[in-house]
């Protein structure tokens, strides 16, 4: 399966020029992570915008600085290297306010022999003195200077118009033909989040489902700092596959941009449908793992748990029992959730992982008919009488199925609004195991019919 492949804009730069404001400027929403520290952005960030009619894939990129390549900073230029090296057009931004820099001189230099259309945006050019400012970017030689200020909004739209102009020309479908009869639009991606606390794997596992180094990785934790989307194809279809920041416990969470990053993870899980929690295999379960857990089934998301560095476990029998026996006591609400052992890093296993996301997927989009689900309340009810609540027993009449994503279910009866909550995991656990849905969260909403000769 193929998709539609779109012109490709890449901004690219020194650190701390404005290319995270910009994309998001250009995007229409509030992508990626801004920050006066320089370095914010390390992993290459996409997203698809429309600028003039034609739709182009947007893609922010960490700052170019002259590093090592075994270093952090030179991982993140070889990936930035690497986007550059897809592009259709190439936005290079520099700072007006702070002039031309030899950092400029160097990669401006360097994108001469790359052999990609570049376009020169002299970004924070606020007012008269900033685009006079701006007018010394001549010197880079890479053509006549665009004087913006993304922040601001200034000159955005003539750049909507300068880059539709030097992409090339767009397939004719794109350009608004019409589509044929019987043209159906297909369905969305599947939306996967993969989250978990910092040092788990999440970026190396990323990458192992790309088959490229999409993502920065190393040995430091808390690499990515932003939520990148990006976009893969299995056997089934499509997937929109989310990485994300590390989330380790509120009170340990202390500067502004961390706080950021935690909160852009947790936005992207309120967004997927199944979220992969990725674990150390060799720390076991932490309760910050467990506390992530409680947050998927709260938002009511598919989940798939994750074993990473299977291939550093000693014991792997007695590990994944002491996981398995954690997982039952402490996350009773996701009993059966699905289980995954791999190792990111070299591969093994990791093939397991989509098959397993997808049949969560298929759970979490079940549907039980009326007459089956009532079936099974009237034997429910037979194997074990709701309770007596002040000296008066509770008559449940009959259950439906309001939706899927996840299951909820509506118990209609008098008074059963009182229904007790050990009552109420009896009949969710039941469901669970009869309809055969593990690990998926339940709801079970309580719907009471009032008596009308209660009052009289």
């Amino acid at each position: 399966m193929t998709e539609e492949k779109l012109p490709v804009v890449v901004i690219a730069g020194r650190p701390n020029v404005g290319k995270s404001t910009l994309f998001n400027r250009l995007v229409g929403q509030r992508r990626a992570l801004v920050s006066d520290m320089p370095g914010v952005t390390r992993d290459r960030k996409e997203g698809d915008a429309q600028l003039r009619g034609r739709m182009v894939r947007l893609i922010d990129t960490a700052g170019l600085e002259e590093s090592a390549p075994d270093t952090l900073f030179g991982r993140m230029r070889a990936s930035s290297e690497s986007a550059v090296a897809q592009a259709d057009l190439v936005l290079f931004c520099i700072d007006a306010r702070a002039g031309i820099t030899p950092a400029d001189a160097h990669f401006a230099n360097w994108l001469r022999r790359q052999d990609r259309p570049v376009l020169l945006i002299a970004n924070k050019a606020e007012g008269q003195a900033g685009t006079n400012a701006a007018l010394e970017a001549y010197s880079l030689g890479l053509g006549t200077p665009l004087a913006l200020s993304a922040e601001h909004g200034e000159g955005i739209a003539d750049l909507m118009g300068e880059i539709a102009d030097r992409l090339p020309d767009a397939p004719r479908a794109e350009r608004g033909g019409r589509p044929g009869e019987g043209d159906e639009r297909p369905a969305g991606p599947l939306r996967l989040a993969i989250i978990g606390r910092p040092n788990a794997g999440k970026s190396t596992l990323l990458n192992c489902l790309l088959g490229e180094e999409r993502m920065i990785t190393g040995p430091e934790a808390g690499l990515t700092r932003d939520s990148i989307s990006v976009d893969l194809f299995d056997e089934v279809g499509p997937i929109k596959l989310v990485d994300t920041a590390g989330m380790r416990k509120r009170a340990r969470v202390e500067e502004a941009l961390e706080r950021m990053s935690v909160s852009a993870s947790i936005e992207a899980l309120k967004m997927a449908e199944v979220v992969v929690l990725t674990i150390d295999a060799t720390l076991g379960v932490h309760e910050q793992d467990l506390q992530i857990a409680r947050l998927i089934e709260r938002e009511g998301r598919a989940c798939v748990l994750a074993l990473n560095k299977w291939d550093a476990v000693v014991d792997r029998g007695a590990t994944r029992q002491a996981i398995s026996d954690r997982i039952e006591t402490s996350l009773a609400q996701m009993r059966g959730i699905p289980v995954v052992a791999f190792s990111a890093l070299t591969g093994a296993g990791v093939n397991q992982l989509l098959p397993a996301v997808r049949r969560a997927h298929e759970v979490w989009n079940s549907r039980v008919t009326t007459g089956e689900l009532n079936r099974w309340f009237e034997d429910a009810l037979d194997r074990h009488q709701p309770p007596l609540v002040d000296g008066r027993r509770l008559k449940l009449r009959y259950m439906t199925q309001a939706k899927s994503r996840p299951p909820t279910f509506i118990l209609f009866g008098t008074r059963a609004e009182l229904l007790p909550e050990a009552y109420k995991r009896y009949l969710v656990n039941g469901l669970r195991e009869t309809f055969h849905l593990p690990g998926t969260p339940i709801r079970l909403q309580l719907r009471g019919t009032k008596n009308p000769y209660a009052d009289k």
